[in-house]
């Protein structure tokens, strides 16, 4: 039988139609447009984005979520008794995970996590986390550690058709990207360390090939566990997603393969035609 136990995590997770399959509860980021700003998914899209983009050669910014709307959220699901286990973005590109610490200093039995990742490596974590709440065998206490522990597996990589996002929402750094400018490559970037991102290979010539070939890379470097294999994107071409697709299924037949569109908080900082794949690896 399930104990009073709930995950929940911030809406930066990008986990799509299953925050609401898996009653996964998600506090959204606020994303802001110029003189404009909304709560991601609901009161601005990534259509918003590429919208204002297009109109005004300007990046998006976004503001974490604020201790307040944590502390609403907190008491929600343990006024009766319950516990919680928050899974937060990486404390390293948002202060989300503060945030949520300092909420959470009222409440008793409320865990908070910082994932040391972004977008679906979030989700992955908070699955994870559901996954061992449904059992019913153990304690909150006990799933915050087991999560802990399974950070560490979580391989997150990505490739982006410009930089120049990433550059100006302060995700990488000027270094990466004048390398992509003036060479006229592709990079592709990986999460490692509790949350740093850095470049893991470049890619000479067109942005299809560069994405082929990465879709491959991405798979090459630890064995896959099967259960959730995440294909996150700001929507390249379909054929960009299939070859994904394909390239996880040669090296992992069995994979669960997820595909999902970025929320408007990761587009604000990949801009359109960026992927990721991301996937727990297999112990």
């Amino acid at each position: 039988m399930k104990r009073n136990i709930t995950v929940a995590c911030d809406g930066a997770a990008d986990l799509g139609d299953l925050f609401a399959e898996r009653n996964i509860p998600y506090e959204p980021l606020t994303v802001i447009l110029g003189e404009r700003e909304g709560l991601d998914g609901k009161e601005i899209t990534p259509d918003d984005i590429y919208e204002y983009y297009a109109k005004t050669k300007k990046t998006p910014k976004t503001s974490a979520v604020p201790p307040e709307r944590y502390a609403a959220l907190f008491e929600k699901y343990t006024a009766d008794g319950g516990e919680l286990i928050y899974i937060c973005a990486a404390s390293t590109k948002s202060s989300c995970y503060n945030n949520a610490v300092h909420a959470a200093e009222n409440f008793n039995g409320v865990y908070v996590i910082d994932s040391c990742s972004l977008s679906a490596g979030i989700g992955l974590l908070a699955l994870y986390a559901d996954d061992l709440a449904e059992t019913g065998e153990y304690t909150a206490k006990e799933i915050a550690e087991k999560v802990e522990e399974r950070k560490k597996d979580v391989d997150l990589s990505l490739i982006v058709d410009t930089m120049t996002f990433l550059y100006k929402g302060g995700r990488c750094s000027g270094v990466a990207a004048l390398i992509a400018s003036v060479l006229k490559i592709h990079i592709s970037l990986y999460m490692h360390d509790g949350g740093e991102l850095s470049i893991r290979k470049k890619y000479i010539g067109s942005s299809a090939k560069a994405m082929e070939k990465y879709a491959r890379d991405a798979v090459s470097h630890n064995p896959i566990d099967p259960k959730y294999v995440f294909i996150v994107h700001t929507r390249p071409d379909r054929k960009v997603l299939d070859n994904a697709r394909s390239a996880i299924l040669a090296v992992c037949p069995e994979a669960n393969i997820i595909e999902v569109e970025a929320g408007a908080t990761i587009t604000s900082h990949t801009g359109k035609g960026a992927y990721a794949v991301i996937y727990f690896k297999r112990r």
